[in-house]
């Protein structure tokens, strides 16, 4: 990698942290013992923090991940859009998508109900289960193993 772009990298990281870091609607996670494979665990709340259909942005360690909970599964995605850098799980709205190709006709069809964020700087859709952008298939968001322990909420980095 070279000089130019390690620069260009880590400025938006540093941005980013600065810039969410004093969110309100943030939820710290805490530390847990690391997994079998070595890999870093938090706890990030409760499985009460996250209702049906909704969405947290929590911060785990100085990284922040969106955490959803969509038709019974957890996802977690990083809170950065690869777009612009924008604070994508900021976004209030979870949604839906309408698809419109030969195998429809032509003819609208809403997709990915309940399954859809949207960026709130330029727009651009993500589906949260797969990670990818819905306007283009070369754009598509890391995704984070989540479990649920008894009652807690677990993400796996």
């Amino acid at each position: 990698m070279g000089e130019s772009i390690k620069k260009a990298k880590y400025a938006v990281q540093k941005a980013d942290t600065l810039v969410r870091r004093g969110a309100d609607s943030v939820i710290v996670a805490t530390a847990l013992e690391p997994a079998e494979n070595g890999r870093k665990r938090f706890r990030a709340g409760s499985i009460g923090d996250f209702p049906e259909g909704s969405h947290r942005v929590v911060d785990l360690g100085g990284r922040q991940l969106g955490v959803f909970h969509i038709k019974g599964e957890m996802y977690a995605l990083p809170n950065i859009c690869p777009h612009m850098t924008g604070p994508v799980y900021e976004s209030n709205i979870i949604t839906g998508s309408l698809k419109s190709d030969e195998s429809t006709h032509w003819k609208p069809e809403w997709i990915h109900d309940g399954e859809v964020i949207i960026c709130p700087w330029h727009g651009l859709e993500f589906h949260v289960p797969s990670g990818r952008c819905l306007s283009n298939a070369h754009i598509r968001m890391r995704r984070y193993e989540v479990t649920v322990e008894g009652n807690d909420v677990v993400v796996q980095l």
